[in-house]
């Protein structure tokens, strides 16, 4: 369900007048196809399996990501539901950070406020979810190192990023890495966790690439176009009769 967040946030840009979308336009038309693309790829990737290339290049018989993926789950329309809400709401998150940021350049600031009041959230519903005490026990061991790297690296590092790449580029250029990062997840699984490669993950990498690069590619042409135009809307340095005007002032002053 992730895979919607690209869409959700393009309508929300669209609709909050944040990003371009002119139907006459090669461009515009090029950023909407290469987001559904973008889309389509990462579905195959996630839904569609194929026959295997390969066997993994590091077997681990500790850790497989296949089993617990494999388990049939009983409530999978009420989990749907949920995914789709929270990528709704990311995509909502994305959107609204770019007008704060243009009134509230902090970066820092609101990641701070971010992972604060997250912190909070997620500790209430853990506390009334998991109701095993050992479960909060930290141990020194790989649980851990696991713990601190996901806080630092996935939690402040990648919002800091993240908050700072919407500032620059806007709320889809970092939703059009959704999908690429489901791609490098596959890879990463047969690199690390000794997962097969299946056709299906090569042929969705390739088709997010595809989407991802039009997209890119539209939204850079797009940026050089309103450049030129900014550089043609400046006022011209030839206009001399600002500087006559000074010449006859300082030829005043002199005499």
């Amino acid at each position: 369900m992730s895979n919607l967040i690209p869409a959700f946030t393009f309508l929300l840009a669209v609709a909050f007048r944040l990003e371009n979308l002119d139907l006459r336009s090669s461009r515009s038309l090029i950023k909407i196809l290469g987001t559904l693309v973008s889309i389509s790829g990462a579905l195959i990737v996630t839904l569609y399996k194929g026959p295997p290339i390969g066997a993994g290049l590091i077997k681990s018989p500790s850790i497989s990501s296949n089993d617990h993926l494999q388990k049939t789950a009983n409530n999978w329309v009420i989990g749907g539901l949920f995914f789709a809400m929270a990528s709704l709401s990311i995509s909502v998150w994305n959107t609204f950070q770019a007008p704060i940021l243009r009134r509230y350049p902090s970066e820092i600031t609101i990641v701070s406020f971010f992972t604060l009041f997250g912190a909070i959230q997620c500790a209430a519903v853990a506390l009334i979810a998991v109701k095993d005490s050992n479960a909060w026990k930290l141990r020194p061991d790989f649980e851990l190192i696991t713990i601190i790297y996901s806080a630092v690296f996935g939690g402040v590092v990648s919002f800091c990023v993240q908050t700072w790449c919407i500032k620059r580029k806007g709320p889809v250029f970092v939703a059009m890495f959704k999908p690429l990062g489901i791609g490098i997840a596959a890879i990463m699984g047969v690199i690390f966790l000794g997962d097969t490669l299946h056709i299906g993950s090569v042929i969705g990498a390739i088709i997010i690439v595809t989407g991802f690069y039009g997209v890119m590619w539209a939204q850079t042409k797009e940026g050089e176009k309103g450049e030129a135009q900014e550089v043609v809307g400046l006022p011209s340095t030839s206009e001399k009769a600002p500087l006559l005007q000074s010449r006859r002032d300082e030829q005043k002053w002199l005499d």
